[in-house]
């Protein structure tokens, strides 16, 4: 499957309150935390489309007091994927 391209208009990109410059790392955490919630990618998966080291991800999660949904088979999917040492 190839990436995937959201545009998002710049009437919407124009009324985010937010530095112009963090504008595109903040929708890439903003949607990797809500896929994380919704239990739709593993804690390692929404780190890595965050563009977040782990321990990067976790901080967020704490200050977004983010529910964890981290099974055995999410740490073993992390590990084979090479994501478990970031």
């Amino acid at each position: 499957m190839p990436d995937i391209r959201i545009t998002i208009p710049q009437e919407i990109v124009s009324a985010l309150r937010l530095p112009p410059d963090s504008v595109e790392s903040a929708l890439y955490e903003e949607l990797a935390i809500a896929l994380y919630m919704r239990g739709v990618l593993s804690s390692g998966k929404a780190a890595r489309l965050a563009g977040l080291k782990r321990w990067q991800w976790e901080e967020l999660l704490v200050l977004r007091k983010a529910p964890r949904h981290y099974t055995d088979e999410d740490l073993r999917k992390d590990i084979s994927c090479g994501l478990g040492d970031k």
